[in-house]
């Protein structure tokens, strides 16, 4: 019997672009985790004095955020893409993922191209410098590509479609609602350059993107708690219609961009609305996992550590959203709690399909404390940021120019600094257990 919460393993061409764009997002977090060793430095008290990195931290931030968030989230969400589209439009599938590899490339270099100019506007950051602008746009008609081709051939109606293939299609579907919107805002907005001007650009898209994100880091919720034994208390019909009452927010998409273009104040006002009131619309969903999640206790598996860490982080950071109060490092806090619960949810579903692509099964208790040491560190972390936050310490510098007078603030920052550390090591882990599986030579048998 088919399990409706596990999508099938293709082989042939949809199995080797799975691999590809696993490949990718990989090497992307490798990338991001070399950048936020510096990071970390640059920020933590004492060792800022010794590694004067505040010139460079822009930049590094920059890129280190884009690799981190926007390559590998989309970069895993194409492996999820591939294998629930079938062999259909295979040659756009290797365009769009050649696409995207060389933007992503170059993307790693910019950041040592002189005069970078660094923006650190929401959702993409930015570097106002040549290389960094066609390497941007090479990624976006990458991933672009990549979700049309996703919507196209991830139709639920197209295949036997379960409850997961529907959320893999409503990721794909918000996704390029998201790049919909950025060409709009590229097209409405007046050129220009600047932090308010890229801030524009972005909004709308960047905050319909974290929908897309969300939906599949509920699928990699269900998918794993199913691979373990735990299937939802609700029916597969009840699950997607769970699934599409979390999909709702995203049909006021077009009316905003109608009522309140970029450029107009409301924009931001209403966007802001759309996270704050539209990701209620996933307790369903959140709840059931929640409920898996705790089926699972007493359960030993790599998976498992992930499914945990991953919920108590996205947790953690949607309490935090709740929080802020002008702009401070509470907002940082915020969004790094939600991002790394979708990092560790995507950590986690790899660790069960990696062998399910050709590659060696993840093993070893290294393997099942790995997602604990990564999400206690981020958990350091995020609380150590909201911690300095309520002491007014400002987001987006560095070194002196954080101004820690006082010993809360101190110790706020040096939380975050170990923590950073500590979470650094357990993103160094990942790579290794994954290269320790995909590296040549370790391939199991070929899918059939």
């Amino acid at each position: 019997m088919v399990n409706p919460l596990v999508l099938s393993m293709p082989g042939g061409a949809p199995g080797r672009l799975a691999r590809a764009w696993l490949w990718l997002g990989l090497l992307a977090l490798i990338g991001s985790g070399l950048l936020a060793i510096l990071l970390v430095l640059s920020r933590t008290p004492g060792m800022q004095d010794v590694f004067p990195l505040r010139d460079f931290f822009r930049s590094a931030l920059i890129v280190h955020v884009d690799l981190s968030v926007a390559v590998w989230f989309m970069a895993f969400g194409a492996v999820l893409w591939s294998l629930a589209g079938g062999p259909g439009g295979t040659a756009w599938g290797w365009l769009g993922f050649g696409l995207a590899a060389g933007g992503t490339l170059l993307m790693t270099l910019s950041p040592f191209m002189p005069d970078t100019q660094p923006l650190l506007n929401n959702y993409i950051p930015v570097l106002q410098q040549p290389l960094f602008y066609v390497s941007l746009a090479l990624c976006g008609a990458g991933f672009g590509v990549t979700l049309v081709r996703a919507v196209l051939t991830t139709w639920p109606a197209v295949r036997t479609a379960g409850p997961l293939q529907l959320g893999v299609f409503l990721a794909a579907v918000a996704g390029a609602l998201a790049h919909v919107a950025f060409l709009l805002s590229w097209w409405i907005l007046p050129a220009g350059e600047g932090q308010s001007h890229f801030e524009m650009l972005f909004w709308g898209g960047g905050h319909v993107l974290q929908f897309q994100h969300a939906y599949l880091m509920a699928v990699c919720w269900l998918w794993i708690a199913s691979h373990l034994g735990v299937m939802p208390a609700v029916s597969g019909r009840t699950l997607g219609g769970f699934f599409l009452l979390a999909a709702l927010p995203l049909a006021a998409v077009p009316f905003m961009y109608w009522s309140w273009p970029p450029g107009d104040p409301l924009h931001i006002l209403w966007f802001a609305k759309l996270m704050e009131w539209g990701h209620p619309f996933m307790a369903p969903l959140i709840l059931v996992s929640l409920a898996g999640l705790w089926g699972l206790r007493g359960v030993s598996h790599p998976a498992r550590s992930a499914f945990l860490a991953s919920f108590v982080l996205f947790a953690t950071g949607g309490i935090l959203g709740y929080l802020i109060r002008g702009v401070n490092v509470v907002v940082p806090a915020h969004y790094h709690g939600a991002i790394v619960g979708v990092t560790l949810a995507f950590m986690g579903l790899a660790f069960v399909i990696l062998p399910q692509l050709g590659y060696r099964p993840v093993t070893g208790r290294m393997a099942v404390w790995q997602p604990y040491i990564y999400g206690a560190g981020q958990l350091m972390h995020v609380l150590g940021l909201a911690w300095s936050g309520g002491y007014g310490v400002q987001r987006k510098v560095a070194g002196a120019e954080q101004v820690l007078t006082s010993l809360p603030q101190k110790i706020g920052m040096g939380m975050m600094g170990l923590g950073g550390l500590i979470a650094i090591i357990g993103g160094l882990l990942f790579v290794v257990i994954c290269l320790r599986s995909m590296w040549p030579g370790a391939r199991a048998a070929e899918t059939p």
